[in-house]
């Protein structure tokens, strides 16, 4: 069961990242453990206090934890109370999760350092701080026992939500024990479970969300209908920076069910009954834009800007030996550039917010990864103290990144302004593709120098794009970069003895970006493994066994790599025009290894018939999860290998529906299999590592059936096409 936390909590002590302790306090009969990153008391508070995440054990023994994390599909709800019942030895039906409040001192993610849910790291942000929580809360349940009957508390166990004095066999549930625990000192340190002792942990868990997203009663943000709640739906300038120049409203106005016509700066929307209304009223509408300075920007001019900047100096994100000196001694010189388009998230729920602005208060019901940010910019929007924002969060239906900004509320609080009583925002499939924030515009002019033996030298990578840190969290952008940027392209498996990357800062004035699944590495793995797959074509090596020759400080890779050519059959035979590709990479804290199977068609059409992946994660929370994310992260990345293009035309993007942003289909869905590395490293990240890894794979897998490499993605099937 899946509980929205409506009101916000008091703020707490300055956040330490490095600090963990849990404290605690009655709240009626039952006892609420905090699991907060502040340091503190080391003695249970007597009085209710804000925690930052929270198992709260009542008197009927069920625990609640506050999730300072969201579930959009990756699992989170699932994976995350896993560790808490694991060391707090109960079952999974016992645990009942509630969606933590925004507060950025309390929930911060200590690998992130903000209150979000994002870049891979949710279990891996949670993997202590949760054990932790439900091993110290054990503990104390355990003392609670121990104080009762008067014996020591070594000779008595947690089994199964009680504790069980091992002598006698006496047992006492949870909840029995909850108010007497809320009064012990806290530990200062508690014993963890070893892996050998994990019960839970490791095994296969069905989704804790799957019957409610089953049978309907899940909520998501676009479910949210509070009482008099009106719908509305919006056109915004179709070039960034434009305005409304005029607006002729009166047809949209004599439409059933159309209650007004709100009109901001750069958009209008209609406020109706019902969807159905809205949607009639905003094609009525007469609208004039001044499309300001950016109309006559297009791709060529975003491209053409990225491609000046590499020709000059960047910001250093790697440097290794002596490059220049290693190229001039260099047997061979492979030089190419790549090139990655914007992209948009398409997710399956469309962009929604509601809104109930008061003149005292403003609540908002939404799905978002970021709520502390949502409260922050809604409260400077109203113009409320942020305690007076109270965020509803729900299930989310695809994030992707994109629920990571706060444009979608900004705007719904603007249109609140003018709505007596609620009003949810819905934006059509047409207004969400043409006004996302797009996954940046990549550009990369790479080289490299081989020995004798074809073996690399040197290595040279100088790319340009945006940086979506800079914008989103300008004080992890420093010296001209951010780790999300160069993420896939530095620190790289292989051992190149002389490498230098360079990274040049380049904003598009036409459209703004955004976080999109596996940003950095979704363009860096491309460039980087499709450039090793051409330098073992031009050193005449078999593509696995060149990168398994230079995988010599990194065994994890060089494991995962074996593993995948193997399961995929690497070497066997294939018909015409079907080939295997390969990808490699270490990203979001994992290794992976890809091994694509494509099947180009005469007429330059391509089919991903198999993909076969290996992954070493670390330590798997949960089997199902890993498989279900590799599968999805695959498909994600394999649509937008194939058809993902945002383009621009007089400062407009051109693509509007799925027509002209296509989806991969199912009839064309490849056969996926995941193989897993045993390991007891502790857990990296899962959501994002596919899509980074699959996109070269296939780029390999076409060089492989016909000898043409594509640098530049989608796939171009007119390049592929083969001669009459």
């Amino acid at each position: 069961m899946i509980r929205d936390r409506a009101t916000s909590r008091p703020q707490g002590t300055d956040f330490s990242r490095r600090s963990f302790l849990l404290t605690s306090a009655a709240i009626g009969s039952g006892m609420v453990l905090s699991l907060s990153l502040p340091l503190g008391s080391s003695e249970a508070s007597t009085e209710a206090f804000a925690p930052n995440a929270f198992i709260q054990i009542g008197s009927d023994g069920q625990v609640v934890l506050i999730m300072p994390y969201v579930e959009m599909g990756q699992g989170t709800y699932t994976s995350i109370p896993m560790l808490i019942a694991e060391e707090l030895e109960v079952s999974l039906s016992q645990v009942r999760l509630d969606h933590a409040p925004p507060n950025e001192k309390l929930y911060a993610n200590p690998l992130l350092g903000v209150q979000a849910t994002g870049n891979s790291n949710a279990m891996r942000g949670g993997w202590m701080p949760m054990r932790q929580a439900g091993a110290t809360a054990r503990t104390m349940l355990v003392a609670a026992a121990a104080k009762r009957w008067g014996v020591d508390a070594k000779v008595c166990r947690a089994q199964d939500g009680q504790v069980v004095h091992q002598p006698t066999g006496r047992k006492l549930k949870y909840g029995e024990l909850a108010a007497e625990a809320a009064k012990l000192p806290i530990p200062a340190n508690v014993t963890l479970k070893s892996p050998d002792q994990f019960k839970l942990i490791g095994t296969p868990v069905k989704r804790l969300d799957g019957p409610s997203k089953v049978d309907g009663t899940a909520q998501y943000g676009i479910d949210a209908r509070p009482a008099g709640v009106k719908i509305a739906t919006l056109a915004q300038s179709p070039v960034t920076g434009g305005r409304v120049k005029s607006l002729d409203d009166s047809a949209a106005r004599t439409i059933k069910g159309v209650r007004q016509v709100v009109r901001l700066d750069d958009a209008v929307a209609v406020v109706a009954d019902h969807m159905g209304a809205a949607k009639k009223g905003l094609a009525a509408l007469k609208i004039e834009w001044d499309d300001g300075e950016n109309s006559a920007l297009s791709t060529a001019d975003v491209a053409k800007e990225l491609a000046e900047a590499t020709l000059g100096k960047g910001s250093v994100a790697q440097t290794v030996g002596n490059v220049d000196k290693a190229m001039a001694s260099a047997a061979i010189k492979v030089e190419a550039i790549y090139q990655l388009p914007f992209l948009a998230h398409a997710t399956m729920e469309p962009m929604n917010c509601t809104v109930h602005l008061r003149k005292d208060e403003c609540e908002i019901w939404l799905g978002n990864q970021a709520v502390t940010r949502v409260q922050a910019m809604a409260a400077k929007i109203a113009g409320l103290p942020v305690e007076k924002v109270i965020i509803h969060n729900h299930l989310i239906g695809g994030g992707f990144g994109r629920r990571l900004e706060p444009d979608g509320a900004i705007c719904a609080v603007e249109i609140a302004k003018h709505v007596d009583g609620p009003v949810k925002v819905v934006w059509t499939r047409e207004e969400d593709i043409q006004h996302d924030l797009y996954r940046p515009y990549w550009f990369d002019r790479i080289s490299a120098g081989l020995d004798a033996q074809g073996l690399p030298i040197a290595w040279k990578n100088h790319f340009a794009g945006s940086s979506v840190i800079a914008r989103w969290a300008p004080p992890f952008f420093k010296n001209g970069l951010d780790v999300d940027s160069t993420e896939g392209a530095i620190d790289l498996v292989y051992d190149f003895p002389n490498l230098h990357v360079e990274f040049s800062r380049v904003e598009p004035k036409v459209v703004t970006t955004g976080f999109w699944r596996s940003v950095g590495p979704s363009h860096n793995v491309f460039v980087v493994e499709s450039f090793v797959d051409e330098l073992a074509a031009a050193a005449k090596q078999d593509p696995v066994a060149y990168r398994r020759a230079l995988l010599g400080k990194s065994p994890r890779a060089k494991a995962v790599l074996d593993l995948v050519a193997e399961k995929a059959g690497w070497g066997q035979p294939l018909p015409p025009r079907v080939g295997r590709g390969v990808s490699l990479q270490y990203a979001f804290g994992s290794y992976l290894a890809q091994v694509a199977e494509v099947e180009v068609a005469k007429d330059g059409s391509v089919r991903v018939r198999r993909v076969v992946c290996a992954m070493d994660c670390g330590t798997i929370v949960n089997p199902d999860t890993v498989q279900a994310q590799l599968q999805s992260g695959i498909i994600f990345g394999t649509t937008a290998a194939l058809y993902g293009e945002i383009t621009l035309k007089n400062g407009r993007v051109e693509q509007e529906n799925f027509d002209t942003y296509q989806m991969i289909r199912l009839n064309e869905a490849p056969v996926i299999e995941v193989h897993v590395v045993k390991s007891v490293e502790p857990p990296g990240g899962m959501g994002e590592t596919g899509t980074s890894g699959i996109t070269p794979a296939i780029a390999n897998a076409i060089f492989a059936a016909t000898g043409k490499r594509l640098r530049k993605m989608p796939v171009d099937s007119a390049a592929l096409k083969q001669p009459a």
